[in-house]
């Protein structure tokens, strides 16, 4: 007999990646990711975070919140084997899965209040912006760190795709950062030097891609042995 269980939202993370193409795979992969978990009512009081400062990262367990109407299916195709062989929804990260709930060791870069508002500003993360937050735990080196385990088929990070700028796109992340105060240019080249293409694309090809981060359009093409940003629009999304 199975059982139904209900969660309680307890925060939202507020985040650069602005849809699901191009978020890196796993966290930690893309350290110049900013983003902070918002503590939403009753739990935005300083209180429920004390002790967390001696920690420099957590856990989050999140919803897959643009995959919940979704189906999920036995068997996928990870990414990581070219979309060419299918292995048990539960050998992988799949974002379809029986229940959608992620999780995500992240780094912590600072706890804050503004007014009634209180954050947890995290760096590497993997989550998309406005996703719902249902639980935070401390990371404990000397129980989540083991060196011994095995990663299957993931064993290791993929190789970074080397990232050139146009002279357009290059003025235009400089103009950005003086006008936004970011930092774009180092942001664009770890996560679209992950190439977010699909596996069925994954040779070169004639199309302009376009990831969503922060307030921008970054487009880009994929040449024989790196990827070119030609363009960068911006603002768009406000």
């Amino acid at each position: 007999m199975t059982n139904t269980f209900q969660f309680q939202q307890i925060g939202v993370t507020h985040s650069c990646y602005k849809e699901k193409f191009g978020i890196p795979r796993q966290p930690g992969l893309v350290t110049e990711a900013a983003a902070s978990i918002e503590l939403l009512p009753p739990f935005n009081r300083m209180d429920v975070l004390d002790g967390l400062e001696g920690f420099s990262h957590i856990w989050v367990h999140f919803i897959f919140h643009q995959c919940i109407q979704e189906q999920w299916k036995a068997k996928v195709r990870p990414p990581r084997l070219g979309g060419n062989k299918k292995v048990g929804v539960f050998a992988t990260r799949a974002t379809h899965r029986p229940n959608p709930i992620g999780l995500s060791v992240v780094e912590i870069q600072g706890i804050r209040q503004d007014k009634k508002r209180i954050f947890i500003d995290i760096i590497g993360a993997d989550l998309l912006d406005k996703t719902p937050i249902i639980d935070i735990k401390p990371y404990l080196p000397y129980a989540d760190a083991l060196h011994h385990a095995q990663g299957g088929f993931a064993s290791e990070a993929a190789a970074l795709t080397p990232v050139q700028f146009s002279k357009l796109a290059l003025a235009q992340a400089l103009s950005y950062k003086e006008e936004y105060k970011r930092e774009l240019i180092p942001l664009i080249e770890q996560v679209i030097g992950q190439d977010p293409r699909p596996s069925y694309l994954t040779n070169a090809d004639d199309r302009i891609h376009g990831n969503l981060l922060w307030n921008t359009n970054v487009k880009w093409t994929v040449g024989s042995d790196h990827i070119l940003i030609t363009e960068i629009e911006y603002p768009v999304g406000e």
